[in-house]
């Protein structure tokens, strides 16, 4: 059965996750919808997802955003990717980077080739043969799209906020400023009937998103669609952020420094350095946490620390009847590997291919959580991969970590990777066999074996291969300007605090 005609569109919530909603919206299939947006300046928005993946730069694409002008708005450094520290085990380090590793044949990745190089006594880590490292390690920056330079950003999430609200309301948007104080359900279908707000206006919608962040309002506390739980796999449930000055140029990639009880994010934007410390508080106390932060923040800090108590899991119905919950509504996976905006960009893109507009169809809610559940589930596996593949036995929390009982889906997938280095990429999976290498080599997971078509190549051929690759990566990398004369040249703000 369907309801009647979807026209009228409310978002619930401002912030990131509300605006790229109404962004979207409002560009693509406003002439069709009559979108609202409404926000309280009197609710906070969290503000910490300051790091992003290659895709946002599909979804500006997609809304004709210029990427010059987005930069210089929201202070924007370029991303080559995130680099790990003392994960594997205290003093190791190593860069997921967003590019092509080595250079792969039709049967198998390059990492089978990596492989037989180190047992033939290669010392260099598999990402030396990664274009992103050699930048990433040199502080340069280039816009190299002939080369598979592929990059993402680091912004003020504040800023870009306001950014797509100035936007959004471009694209015919209308904000209404108020906070809800009533969500009335319908005794017909159980679904959002109307929202009412302090000054006694009501609003009523068609369909409604909910972008209210942890509250859940609409999805949760209004229409109860339960709650995925996973912290029994990703235990950290508290992070403390704090911004800072800059003491330096801005590096071309996020840090990632693990801790005695979780880890500690480094963000360089153009003015300011974002950072934070992701922990369990079973294992760490807030006092202690926030002071092993500021113990190890670069420069004068310029906010307050901030706490922030979350929970790791999922909303199990992240659409139920007519209300569809993006951000942190929906669900939360810690910031590790920098998928929340994804999740928010990934979530639109789907309700804009399932959009009800001959009315809500109860086959095609099931569809849509069926894919959202599985994306989900895989980036909740590759994080759970980073906690539990380490050698780190320094602490109760690593020694919880390293021998937790996990997933049968990440379990299958490293039992795989051990015995000859395979690699699997479902449906609606996020990451690439290239991210899983670098991740688990890097931190210390190495296969016994490697595919048979490698032996097809011998010794010095294997040699000579992997000194061309390590080479045409030096010699493309130096031609390229600093990361931060780049960002003088290309979208350099106008009064950065720098």
């Amino acid at each position: 059965m369907r309801s009647s005609n979807v026209n009228r569109v409310v978002i619930v919530g401002g912030g990131t996750a509300g605006w790229m909603a109404a962004a979207a919206l409002g560009k693509l299939m406003g002439r069709n919808l009559d979108i609202s947006l409404i926000e309280s300046d009197q609710i906070g928005t969290v503000g910490v997802g300051e790091a992003t993946i290659p895709l946002l730069s599909a979804f500006h694409q997609l809304l004709g955003i210029d990427e010059r002008d987005f930069m210089r708005q929201a202070q924007v450094t370029f991303k080559l990717g995130i680099q790990f520290e003392n994960w594997g085990a205290i003093g190791d380090k190593y860069l997921h980077g967003f590019g092509i590793v080595g250079q792969d044949c039709w049967a198998c990745p390059f990492h089978h080739f990596w492989v037989k190089s180190v047992k033939l006594g290669n010392k260099a880590p598999l990402t030396e043969y990664l274009l992103h490292r050699h930048a990433a390690n040199a502080g340069r920056f280039e816009l190299d799209r002939k080369n598979g330079l592929a990059y993402a950003y680091h912004f003020d999430a504040t800023l870009y906020a306001k950014y797509l609200r100035r936007f959004s309301e471009q694209h015919g948007v209308t904000r209404i400023e108020g906070r809800i104080v009533d969500v009335a359900t319908s005794r017909e279908n159980g679904g959002i009937e109307s929202l009412t707000l302090e000054s006694g206006r009501k609003i009523e919608g068609d369909l409604y998103l909910d972008c209210s962040g942890f509250r859940a309002l609409l999805i949760e506390q209004a229409l109860h669609s339960g709650y995925a739980d996973w912290t029994h796999w990703l235990p950290c449930d508290r992070a403390i952020a704090v911004q800072t000055r800059s003491v330096g140029p801005p590096r071309p990639y996020t840090r990632s420094i693990a801790r005695e009880a979780g880890w500690q994010w480094q963000i360089p934007l153009q003015h300011r350095v974002g950072n934070g410390l992701v922990y369990c508080s079973q294992y760490l106390s807030d006092d202690d946490a926030r002071k092993l932060l500021l113990d190890h923040v670069d420069g004068e800090s310029i906010s307050e620390p901030r706490l922030i108590r979350f929970r790791t899991g999922r909303r199990l119905k992240q659409w139920n009847r007519n209300c569809v919950s993006l951000g942190l509504a929906s669900g939360f996976l810690e910031p590790l590997e920098s998928t929340s905006l994804y999740l928010v960009q990934s979530g639109i893109v789907r309700l804009m291919h399932f959009f009800p507009t001959r009315g809500i169809d109860q086959l095609e809610i099931d569809e849509y959580n069926r894919k959202s559940r599985l994306e989900f589930e895989y980036i909740r596996d590759f994080i759970i991969m980073h906690y539990h593949v380490t050698q780190r036995d320094d602490s109760p929390f690593w020694n919880h970590c390293r021998t937790m009982d996990i997933p049968d889906s990440l379990s299958h997938r490293l039992e795989l990777y051990k015995r000859n280095g395979r690699i699997f990429r479902e449906d609606f999976e996020l990451f690439f066999d290239g991210s899983w290498s670098q991740v688990m080599t890097g931190q210390r997971l190495m296969p016994e074996g490697y595919h048979p078509i490698v032996d097809m190549m011998s010794d010095q051929e294997l040699k000579g291969l992997l000194s061309e690759i390590r080479s045409r990566h030096a010699q493309t990398v130096s031609r390229y300007p600093s990361h931060e004369a780049f960002l003088d040249e290309y979208c350099r703000a106008e009064n950065p605090d720098r």
